[in-house]
């Protein structure tokens, strides 16, 4: 049954705007303008083959990889709900190499948007959920045109961080630096409702997301967390723990801010070119703020992922965020020598089912 006093994103977003008596409206309306482009992908994404917005297309984006065309209609949809506002004085997107250019008639404003218009694109085509991850920054120079280095700005500098989530229900997930807020889309009403108002991660917990196809090219320390957690309670941990991978970062964020877990996607020796897989600007650094402000942590697997200042616009980074606990652990184990191998943890040694060469 509809709750008819049941908050919704603007009224959450007004009653933020209460708590800083200097604000001027224009992020209120960024991040509604955010939101819009979100339901018209959710709608875009439900639809599937019957829109035919499913499968790829002879090109690839800046990173070398094939677009699917759902790829490309998220990227158009974001820029044209958030482009016309006058709220920003630059975008950035994962679709596209350079910052995109704003309308030549259009005032310019004191934000810079960062985005990857549908993560986990890998997914579509087999109806496994999707999502979109946003960054707010503040643009050094409002009013004028960001320019490429405006954009390279630590983690710990973001106004607010969000995804949207779109699975058997769409959500929007979002923090402004209070706490993070979840909002479930009504597709009868058209209206994001508050419905996870302090979403928190346990601190511990016995869940883990990591690609075990990598395993031959991890480093130590993270083969030795994995290998202690495969041993469940005859091991070190004396616990069991359950593994998952979903290969969308959005559904691996979102699972282990409603139960927990550790998401692991860390640098490894697969291509020595590339210090990690995903990318700092629009995947790390808003799902880091994300999680930190849920309570748990978000690091490069030695440090905080939040503190690391970025060198490009479309710079990669190992990844590792979760339960707080978990993620110390791992950072505690970068820093510790590497322990000599142990015949009670079997599966990831030289002669494992993951044999080194």
């Amino acid at each position: 049954m509809f709750d008819i006093e049941r908050t919704t994103l603007t009224e959450y977003l007004i009653a933020q705007r209460r708590l800083h008596p200097g604000a001027t409206g224009e992020f209120n309306a960024l991040i509604l303008q955010v939101a819009q482009a979100c339901k018209a992908i959710s709608r875009a994404v439900a639809q599937g083959a019957l829109a035919g917005v499913l499968g790829s297309l002879d090109s690839e984006n800046v990173q070398g990889e094939t677009q699917k065309k759902l790829d490309v209609l998220a990227d158009r949809i974001f820029l044209r709900a958030t482009h016309w506002g006058d709220d920003l004085a630059g975008m950035v997107s994962e679709e596209n190499e350079a910052p995109i250019p704003l309308p030549a008639d259009g005032s310019r404003g004191k934000y810079l948007l960062v985005f990857d218009p549908l993560d986990g694109s890998s997914n579509i085509d087999v109806n496994v959920a999707v999502g979109s991850i946003f960054s707010v920054l503040r643009a050094p120079t409002p009013g004028e045109d960001a320019q490429p280095e405006d954009f390279l700005q630590p983690g710990t500098r973001q106004v607010a961080a969000g995804y949207a989530i779109y699975g058997p229900s769409t959500m929007l997930v979002l923090t402004v630096g209070d706490g993070v807020a979840g909002f479930t889309f009504d597709p009868i009403l058209g209206e994001f409702f508050l419905t996870h108002p302090e979403i928190g991660i346990p601190t511990t917990t016995r869940e883990f997301a990591i690609n075990a196809a990598n395993s031959r090219f991890w480093e130590p320390p993270v083969r030795r967390y994995v290998d202690e957690c495969l041993a469940g309670r005859s091991g070190p941990r004396e616990s069991d723990f359950n593994m998952r991978w979903v290969a969308s970062l959005v559904a691996e964020t979102h699972r282990i801010l409603m139960r927990g877990g550790v998401f692991l996607y860390p640098r490894d020796r697969k291509d020595p070119a590339k210090p990690g897989r995903l990318r700092l600007l629009y995947e790390c650094n808003p799902i880091g703020m994300i999680v930190e402000q849920a309570g748990g942590r978000a690091s490069t697997g030695e440090r905080p992922v939040l503190d690391v200042e970025p060198t490009s616009l479309h710079q990669r980074i190992g990844f590792v965020f979760g339960s707080r606990e978990e993620v110390e652990r791992i950072e505690r184990y970068h820093r510790e020598p590497a322990p000599q191998p142990d015949s009670d943890l079997p599966l990831f040694h030289a002669r494992s089912l993951f044999r080194q060469n």
